[in-house]
């Protein structure tokens, strides 16, 4: 039974950033959540931003995968769940990023802020994105639940889930399980590639409404990676164990000046093992690295109202990442030769380090106009690191000592109403990003695409970036068989301080394998003559009731004008062109996908030019019956041989050279979900 004056009256707790009000969400803001009816069966979060304009992946392997939005990546992107829970790898190959530790099919949606344009979710660089799970459907009271299963033909991948909620009017409870299991995939040249896993997760989520206007959610998962080949990483994964803890409170509706406070809490885990058993190497060397990573943090808001036209949210949050951990090398053959006894050498991976950041914030919306907002905010973080068990050779060089450092950042925009049909954008934004721990604290590992020695440097200055941006978006109804035309673009300019990269020292030579190439080392340091640049554009025609065409466009340019070259993981010029079939029960596309050759490239980073690859992709779905929702696709349906300019390339792999990885060949895909 439908309960509608209750369902109308729950608290609705600040995991959604983009509401779709005009006068609510951030500039330049956009969501996507099309999950069920692309069909495709995805390996991992990551995957899901393949067809976001402006978005491209970075591919280590099946697993391992990471987005990049406008060549911007890792901790540039501040990655989130529902709202602010983080969870941070353990590895410092970056095996185990934020999105393996959660189940694709429980994403709902995605939204994107695609610059520094809101201070309100944390430290943020280059743009948000928040990963919002399903929430427990308020339409009806009961018991619900579905059930799913999904399978891709290259590799012969199995993906099975099961969810099950019950909701009353003063609580809700809703837990899900998954188990994956892909095989070892082969390109469009019919080359296998070593990147077959298995993975099984499960959730529960708690909620209870203590009044109409308190509202309190506990959030707990986790997720068990095992047998993890990485095509493009020195070792691969034994096991990937990751717990995240999450707990949301908030109370609405106080007063006329104190709109709502909120609270959030969040405690994450991983415990990540790595060895070279299956690799070439493994004959000269064993290894074997355990590390774990700790991630808490919380955040307090309150929305308050001075008068009508002012809207403002104040606050504090927190994030402490703390990692520990190390590497066991058994040496059997030292300069050729092999040993008598092999040599056991223990290496410290993280040092016990730990960066905590506490920041302070506050944001103001302001409605000039009934159709014009501006918006504007500052945030001030104190930052504080330190390592707690150096290596004797780190500790030599550096005078390591705990390190505090203040930045301060903002933003100021502005959304215009031109008509009803007709939206105008503009924004700044100053993005500030402390060091990450790889680029203050690593200590002669290989954590980059290319064969150098990293070596961290604790004393690195905080990027900022400088980042402008305009844009237009607009709805036009038509006549004569047209329905309706839609179109948005923008175009953005960043310029950068202390942009950090590796640079090769040639005073400082490999402590590991000292006979092999290159010899040097690369230690992290800051550039300030960097900038990059670049638009999206999207267009879209509806017709004949039911159909539609659909083009985008993204492109950015970056350049470091330092070393003469571009920044590191600068995509390539992506063009997509859609036509569909959509009805409540039936749907249908086919998607043209054009990535140009890539030869705007960073050579110190190891990068090559990439040539241009075209694909086409075809899915299909529908619902033969009210509950069950049925999948098709085809992907890649030309069989294309080609690869990525964000892939790593093969590393420590028997029968491959130093080439960037290959993407799957022709790739059939199914899907079942029932629902009850």
């Amino acid at each position: 039974m439908v309960q509608k004056d209750s369902i109308q009256k729950v608290t609705k707790l600040d995991e959604i950033i983009i509401t779709g009000k005009i006068k609510k969400d951030p500039v330049f803001s956009s969501t996507s959540n099309q999950y069920a009816k692309k069909v495709v069966q995805p390996k991992n979060v990551a995957d899901l931003f393949n067809n976001i304009n402006g978005f491209s992946v970075i591919k280590r392997g099946n697993y391992a995968i990471d987005p990049s939005f406008r060549a911007f990546q890792y901790e540039q992107l501040n990655i989130q769940y529902d709202g602010g829970t983080k969870a941070m790898h353990a590895c410092p190959n970056r095996m185990d990023p934020i999105t393996t530790h959660i189940i694709p099919e429980e994403v709902s949606r995605i939204e994107v802020i695609k610059g520094p344009y809101t201070v309100r979710y944390g430290a943020t660089f280059g743009g948000i994105i928040n990963l919002v799970t399903q929430k427990p459907n308020y339409e009806d009271y009961g018991f619900h639940g579905k059930v799913s299963a999904g399978f891709e033909s290259n590799g012969n991948a199995m993906v099975n889930l099961a969810e099950l909620q019950y909701i009353n009017e003063k609580f809700d409870i809703v837990t899900n399980v998954g188990y994956r299991d892909f095989g070892n995939y082969k390109d469009g040249f019919g080359t296998t590639i070593p990147s077959s896993f298995k993975s099984s997760d499960y959730g529960i989520k708690l909620g209870y409404n203590f009044t109409k206007n308190q509202r309190l959610k506990i959030d707990w998962r986790q997720s068990f990676g095992r047998d993890v080949l990485h095509a493009a990483l020195p070792m691969d994964t034994g096991y990937d164990n990751s717990s995240i803890l999450s707990l949301d409170y908030k109370i609405d509706n106080i007063g006329d000046v104190v709109k709502s406070i909120s609270a959030k809490g969040y405690h994450s885990y991983v415990d990540h093992l790595m060895t070279n058993t299956n690799r070439p190497s493994f004959m000269m060397m064993e290894a074997s690295s355990g590390v774990e990573a700790t991630t808490i943090g919380g955040k307090m808001e309150m929305n308050w109202q001075p008068y009508k036209e002012l809207n403002m949210f104040s606050g504090i949050d927190l994030m402490n990442i703390a990692r520990d951990g190390g590497r066991t090398r058994i040496v059997k053959v030292m300069n050729g030769n092999p040993l008598p006894m092999p040599m056991t050498f223990n290496d410290k991976v993280w040092q016990d380090s730990y960066i905590t950041d506490l920041g302070f914030f506050t944001e103001a919306k302001y409605n000039i106009t009934p159709k014009t907002i501006l918006t504007a905010g500052v945030r001030y973080d104190n930052v504080t690191s330190d390592i707690q068990d150096p290596e004797a050779d780190f500790a030599a060089r550096y005078n390591l000592e705990k390190r505090t450092e203040h930045t301060f950042s903002g933003t100021v925009s502005m959304k215009k109403a031109i008509s009803e049909k007709l939206t105008f954008e503009a924004a700044y934004g100053r993005g500030v990003r402390t060091a990450n721990m790889i680029e203050r604290f690593i200590n002669h590992f290989t954590v980059g695409q290319d064969p150098y020695e990293y070596l961290g440097n604790p004393d690195l200055k905080a990027e900022v970036n400088n980042q402008f941006e305009i844009g237009i978006k607009g709805f036009e109804e038509l006549k004569n068989g047209f329905n309706s035309f839609q179109f948005e673009t923008s175009i953005y300019y960043s310029f950068f301080e202390n942009y950090i990269v590796g640079i090769v020292d040639p005073t400082i030579t490999r402590k590991f394998n000292p006979m092999m190439q290159p010899t040097n080392v690369k230690v992290f340091q800051n550039l300030d003559n960097a900038y990059k640049t670049g638009f999206e554009a999207m267009a879209q025609v509806n017709f004949l009731d039911f159909y539609n065409f659909k083009t985008e466009f993204s492109y950015v340019y970056t350049e470091n004008k330092d070393l003469g070259e571009a920044l590191p993981l600068t995509p390539p010029f992506t063009t997509k062109f859609t036509v569909g079939f959509e009805k409540d029960s039936l749907w249908a596309n086919a998607q043209y996908n054009l990535v140009s050759k890539q030869d705007n490239i960073s050579e110190s980073f190891g990068e090559i030019e990439t040539s241009g690859y075209q694909t086409l992709d075809l899915r299909f779905g529908g619902k033969p019956l009210k509950n069950v929702t049925l999948g098709l696709a085809v992907l890649n349906v030309f069989d294309k041989g080609y690869n990525s300019h964000l892939n790593f390339s093969f590393t420590n792999q028997a029968n491959f050279g130093r080439t960037p990885i290959t993407e799957p060949g022709r790739n059939f895909s199914a899907f079942l979900q029932y629902k009850f």
